[in-house]
Order: C-alpha cells, then structure tokens, then sequence
C-alpha cells in the first residue's frame, strides 16, 4: 500500500482514499461544469473567509462539497452548507453554519412544523353561515352572517354549497344584510418588509379570515383573468374566473392578426380594484389565463357567495356589508375544509405563500384569541426553540419566506429537520415536501425538473427557496450506503444564480458512499437540468406558474 501523503498541516490521506477524493471531485465537476451556461469550477476562486468549519467524516465528502462551493458565481457573495446525520445530528459538513442569511421559502420548514405541532394533522378551517333569527315560512328574519375561519382553499364551489345548503334548510329570503365577517384575523393585509412592487402578483396576495381561491392551486386572495382572441382589430374577451366585482377590468387590449406576437400585459395598478388588459393577443391563440390579486378579499368572498344565493334563488333584501357575527348567531350552513395533512402538499408542494401566512394568523388566534402576524409569529419562535433552535440569532418576519427581514442559518434549519424526524406527525410532513426529479407536479413540486434521472431523483425531499439574489434548498436524502441526511444550503448576494450547485450538492449526498474501497459513483452530467430549465431564476418557479 502506498505511504500516507500530506496535503497540508494536519491532513495525510492513503492511496486509497486520495483515489476516492479525486473520483467525487471529479464527478462533481464534471456535473456542474457540463451544465449548459456554467463557468468551470476552480478551487481558488472560494473566498478566503468561506472555509468549512469542521471536516468530515469522509475527507471525500469535504472536498467533494468544497469544490461545488468553488464556483466563481459564489465570488462576492455569501453561501453557507450544513449537512449532518439524520438521526443522530452529527455534523458531517459545516461552512458558515453560523451565518445569517435570507432564506426564502425555506422559512415555510418552520411555519408548517410549528402548524403541525400546535394544530394537529386533522385540523380543519370552518366557514359557517349564521342568523339570528330562526327559518320561519322560508324567511330568516335577521342578518346573514357568512363567518370566515381562515380557510385559505374555499373555491367559489364551496361557497355554492353553502348555499345550497341554505335552500336544502328551506331558506327562500333573507330579510337582512348579508354581512361578512372575517374578524378571525386581524386587519392587516400584508406582512412586514413585503415589496410594494409584488402587491399586484398572486404569491403576494392580502390574507384574510374570508377568502376565495380560484383553482385547486389554492392560490388564496386571487383571480384568473382569461382572455379570449376576437377577430383581428377587435378587443378580446376578457372574464373573471370566478365571476366577481372584487376587481374591475379595464380592457385595452387587441387581437392581432394570426401568427402574430403575442404582447398581452394583464396587471392590477398598485394600490386599485382596477385590472388593466393591454397589448395584443394574436387571432386563434388559446385562452390566455393570469392570476392577480384582489384588494379585499372579503369583499370578494361576499360577493362570490351573494351570487351563489342568488343562483339558488335565495333573495337577500339588504346590503351586502361587513362586520362581526353576535354570540347568539345559530349556524344554518358549515364548510369545513381539507385536514391540515392535506393542505400541507399544495402549501409545499407548490411553496404557496398564502397558505403560510394563513397558518401563522391561525396559529395566533389559536393560541391567544388574536389572529395576527405577532400573535402566531411567536408560535413559530416558540416552537423552534423547543426544538433546540437558538432562536437569538435568527429572525422570523413572516410565514412564507417573501419578507427581506427574514433570517435563518443553515445550523437553524439543520436543527430543525433532525428535530422533525422525532415528531409524531413528521412522515405527513416529509411526503408533502418536494421530491426531486419526479415529473408529477403534485409530487415533484417545485423539483420536479430538478435532478432529473440521478441518484437524488425520488430520493432527496426538499425545500426550495428563491428571491432575487436569493436561493436556498434544505431537506432529507440518503446516501448510496442508505445512511440518512439533512442538508441545507443557502446563498445570498450572487448576481448569476448558483441553484445548479444546489443541485450538485444534492446529487453528491445522494451518491456518497462511505464503504470501504468502494468507488464513488460518477455522476452522469446529462442529469442535470440547465438552471434555465427551471423556471425563472431569481424566483419559485410555483410563483411563475412554471413548474
């Protein structure tokens, strides 16, 4: 056997195992390098102060792990890597685990775990339709009082079968207002450090105790504007889906000739109810659909409903308005939602932003009776803390990761997965995240195009996260022994996205083996999607509709 060599103070390695570094080194170069539009990776190009913290227990691993966190696009930026055992947290990899950084919809780990603990898997949001008055002769003397409980995924079908559970009680007229009453959470629409500039886009939606999603997205607070091509020259048709006056469009756009480019603009003007529709949409293209926000989702729940009275010919004599449901109010008609094990696949699955700030606002009216960003944020703190996370040097400003004031290191998110796989509730949890490389958008989720055909396809479940200047993917994967992980990476300050060294590293956990003599598998660069592939760079490809 060849002598030990010395690759530096403290650090000797055998033939056998120089053999293994180099082989992962250069699988994962190979990998990354190969991917379309990618810079080489080179060694000392890594800023000096981005160094790992500890070594680990297969010097393979670290320089393995070292050399994908080489890439000149990490230059002037920040990254830091944790990965660790998932059953005993031993460290295996550490680089900047301390650092503070934003980590996108990698916050939604912690606001979904903290729900699952304090609500429980089977837990419901109820949407009820009260009176005061009783069913007498098919009137109800008195108000209608339509009661939200937080329910980000009632459809407008669901508010039909409100109603027509109204006519199945022989309700025929409501001598009353129709009064909505969303006091379940308080009334502030946004949260703290959201950009005045996402306002008008779907994963930036007001959240209210009364809501409508339009789709089985969920996508709470929104609506699908869908145009349709006219003749050329004429104004397409636009519609609202659902129906609705929660929003007003203002049409002018035109249909071009057929064939022609397609430059149809559909945005809400900032602080508004008004949609304008511009542009041209070429003659015989399909229908066009895009999702905006609404100013006020409980208007827009009221308005839903109003029509799904109507079309039940239930006639309500009054004004729609809103307001709170009196203690005496009996309930005519109920709605109870999906069980929160449910919601967690369209909530992580597709990295919905509205579902998060739901669950923090209900987890704050839960717990002490006050539906607010406050109340439940520090249900999440406490929740973390619980779980070993040094809550100190983290900050939490939201449910969903959009805030710029969030920050997490990768130690937190670490502490948190391996404390999760304790947790009674954990395997609900663990399917819900996305799974790498799976094709099936309600499986895959925001990886589905990710790590297409590798040893981390149907392996690694994990939590994106992306900003502009922001990428982050944390999760589970086991290695070629079966050996159990967590990793969390995230990167911040980059100005040409780095979400293919996510990828790598992923691919590299997944193919790592620690059994002695054995080669490490070469990763096949073909398996990697470009970056490109994968939706638009600087955000969740769920936020574009594009994965």
């Amino acid at each position: 056997m060849e002598p030990p060599r010395a690759l530096g103070p403290g650090l000797t390695f055998s033939g056998d195992a120089l053999s293994r570094i180099s082989g992962l080194v250069l699988a994962v170069t190979t990998a990354v390098t190969a991917t379309s539009g990618l810079v080489a990776t080179n060694l000392t190009t890594a800023p000096a102060a981005q160094v790992a913290q500890t070594q680990a227990a297969d010097p393979a691993l670290t320089l393995a792990i070292d050399t994908i966190l080489a890439d000149p696009r990490f230059t002037g930026s920040m990254v830091s890597v944790a990965v660790r055992d998932a059953n005993t947290g031993e460290a295996l990899y550490e680089r900047n685990t301390g650092q503070r950084l934003n980590p996108a919809s990698n916050m939604k780990l912690f606001t979904s775990a903290a729900a699952m603990d304090a609500l429980g898997p089977d837990h419901r949001f109820t949407t009820d339709v009260l009176a005061t008055a009783p069913v007498v002769g098919g009137k109800v003397r008195s108000d209608l009082f339509l009661r939200g409980g937080g329910d980000p995924t009632m459809l407008a079908e669901d508010y039909r079968d409100l109603a027509a559970q109204l006519k199945a009680a022989g309700v025929q007229r409501v001598d009353g207002n129709l009064v909505a009453d969303d006091s379940y959470f308080d009334d502030v629409p946004l949260a703290t450090a959201w950009s005045w500039d996402d306002e008008p886009y779907y994963y930036s939606a007001v959240t209210s105790a009364l809501t409508v999603a339009p789709d089985t997205d969920y996508d709470s607070g929104t609506a699908i504007v869908e145009t349709s091509p006219g003749s050329p020259g004429a104004k397409p048709t636009v519609a609202l889906q659902p129906a609705t006056d929660a929003v007003t469009i203002v049409n002018n756009a035109t249909t071009g000739a057929a064939g022609s480019a397609n430059t149809l603009s559909v945005e809400r003007e900032h602080a508004s109810d008004k949609v304008f529709v511009t542009g041209s949409i070429p003659a015989g293209a399909s229908i066009n659909q895009e999702w905006v926000t609404v100013p006020d989702p409980t208007t827009y729940a009221a308005d839903v409903f109003a029509r799904a009275l109507r079309a039940q010919g239930i006639t309500v004599s009054g004004a729609v308005r809103e307001g709170a449901t009196p203690g005496a109010a009996k309930v005519l008609a109920s709605h109870d939602s999906m069980a929160l094990s449910g919601l967690l696949v369209p909530f992580m699955k597709l990295s919905n932003n509205m579902h998060a700030e739901a669950l923090v606002k209900t987890l704050g009216a839960e717990a002490t009776g006050t539906g607010s960003w406050q109340a439940g944020l520090a249900q999440v703190r406490a929740y973390a803390q619980e779980k070993g996370v040094d809550t100190n040097v983290i900050r939490i400003s939201d449910g969903s990761g959009l805030s710029r004031f969030d920050l997490l290191t990768t130690d937190a998110v670490a502490d948190l997965l391996v404390a999760a796989k304790q947790e009674p509730w954990f395997q609900a949890w663990y399917d819900a995240l996305p799974i790498a490389g799976n094709a099936d958008r309600f499986t895959g989720g925001t990886l589905r195009s990710r790590m297409r055909n590798t040893a981390a396809t149907d392996n690694l479940h994990g939590k994106t996260g992306s900003m502009t200047s922001v990428t982050a993917l944390s999760g589970y994967v086991s290695n070629a022994d079966g050996r159990e992980l967590v990793f969390s990476m995230i990167s911040n300050n980059y100005l040409a996205s780095p979400r293919s060294q996510e990828d790598a590293l992923g691919v590299t956990l997944a193919q790592w083996s620690e059994a002695d003599g054995a080669a490490p598998p070469t990763a096949d660069s073909r398996s990697l999607r470009r970056s490109t592939d994968y939706g638009p760079a600087d955000i969740e490809c769920s936020w574009a509709k594009a994965c």
